[in-house]
């Protein structure tokens, strides 16, 4: 197949970049700094000569954004809002003008669109949307509305020969360098590894391979469309996501976290405190009754084997 991969070159475009490739697919990149080969220039707001790669395509997975690790300032906010809603509009406007359209648009989306929730799993069925939960920082809500917006475009993109769906992602874990994982595993391994906040909160997570194997899946399932949760069935709180990151690199302790010094943390690193402190419980309900199985359904085994394969790197 030929797979058109808009924002490509981050670290969720490189996992599925690396594994559509060794099976034999043709990917190309569309990035606004294009390095290497496969890779197609544009700026993720206007029509150019990269839709031409789009016309004639099987598959389009628009990745773009602006990364969420960092300071969730007003100017930060908007460019994370801009950079989404304005590719997901342009890659619909060069499917719209395409003599051959693919058969199926991917876009990404995030789990963030959830709310901060203990009680109960958030399915696409029964879930609840976030925006409006007491006690939570107002900035938080402006992060559901990036991924009302970011969803609201692909869905009023006139492409009627194209199927849609939304992936609504939990945390892509895979060994890459300055991936999640990374940052997580080097917090672990420095004894830095304990909860935050007390560690209620819910994690959710997908291992990379799962990830990948889901993205196949949905392509080759006409008959999905609309949102669908890429998560593990297994969310856990944080304080449990921890201890079993820790015991993957047999770290035996972990110091724990004030919310405060999680803010300070945060500041060090130039990132915000709403990637440890929302709690994400996510589930992916429309996945697992389509059939899909997770290789990799529980974090103990899959952290295990992300260790081991950093390890082997």
């Amino acid at each position: 197949m030929k797979i058109v991969l808009p924002g490509g070159t981050g670290q969720v475009g490189t996992v599925l970049r690396r594994a559509l490739t060794a099976a034999g697919h043709e990917v190309a990149v569309l990035s606004r700094r294009p390095t290497g080969h496969g890779e197609i220039p544009w700026d993720g707001r206007t029509l150019g000569p990269w839709a031409e790669v789009i016309d004639g395509s099987d598959v389009v997975v628009n990745l773009a954004g602006r990364s969420v690790s960092c300071r969730y300032t007003p100017d930060n906010l908007r460019a994370m809002m801009d950079s989404r809603v304005d590719s997901a509009r342009v890659v619909g406007q060069a499917i719209a003008a395409a003599a051959r359209p693919p058969e199926v648009w991917l876009q990404m989306s995030t789990a963030t669109v959830y709310a901060h929730r203990f009680d109960a799993p958030n399915d696409e069925a029964t879930g609840v949307i976030g925006g409006a939960e007491p006690g939570v920082p107002d900035y938080w809500g402006y992060s559901v509305d990036i991924a009302t917006a970011w969803e609201r475009e692909q869905e009023m993109a006139d492409t009627p020969h194209t199927r849609k769906v939304a992936l609504r992602a939990a945390m892509v874990m895979s060994p890459d360098r300055g991936g999640v994982f990374d940052v997580l595993s080097r917090l672990a391994r420095l004894g830095l590894g304990g909860p935050v906040a007390g560690g209620r909160q819910y994690v959710s997570w997908i291992h990379d391979h799962d990830f990948v194997r889901a993205v196949e899946f949905l392509v080759g399932r006409d008959d999905l469309a609309g949102p669908v949760n890429l998560a593990a069935p297994a969310p856990l709180p944080h304080r449990a996501f921890m201890r079993a990151l820790r015991g993957a690199w047999g770290v035996p302790v972990g110091l724990p976290a004030t919310k405060w010094m999680a803010e300070l943390g945060a500041f060090a690193l130039r990132s915000d405190t709403e990637l440890l402190l929302k709690s994400r419980r996510v589930v992916p309900g429309r996945l697992l009754d389509a059939g899909f199985a997770f290789d990799r359904p529980e974090w103990p085994g899959a952290a295990a084997d992300l260790v081991r394969r950093v390890r082997g790197r």
